[in-house]
């Protein structure tokens, strides 16, 4: 599994405001089995899981061993989405498939459209 961590460390400035759609994000531990969903996304690299809780949600598809309609999660993976306003400033701590997981002033962590973002 190959991340994008040339980002790591440094500072973003939000261009546009984000809100996360999803109030209560999927977190998996490596090595559990998730059944792989067929929804769509714009982002392509990402896949949708269910956990077997039910809960669901987009998993980078580098971080899933898929065999057929399931998949084994590699690597552990937090679905939180960091919800910004116009102005932060972020710190980026990794890259993946067009999205950026960041922290920001408060010590909050989640993920934020790179789009959504200006890299300083």
């Amino acid at each position: 599994m190959k991340q994008n961590n040339s980002l790591r460390g440094k500072k973003c400035r939000v261009i546009y405001g984000y809100r996360s759609a999803y109030p209560h994000p999927l977190k998996l531990k490596s090595g559990e089995i998730v059944t792989l969903g067929e929804k769509k996304s714009e982002w392509s690299g990402w896949l949708w899981c269910e956990d077997q809780n039910g809960k669901k949600g987009w998993v980078p598809e580098s971080y899933v061993e898929r065999k057929g309609t399931t998949g084994k999660i590699l690597v552990e993976y937090d679905a939180t989405e960091l919800t910004v306003e116009k102005g932060e400033e972020l710190e980026i701590v990794k890259e993946e498939k067009g999205w950026l997981w960041c922290r920001n002033k408060q010590g909050n962590f989640g993920w934020i459209p790179k789009e959504k973002v200006n890299i300083m």
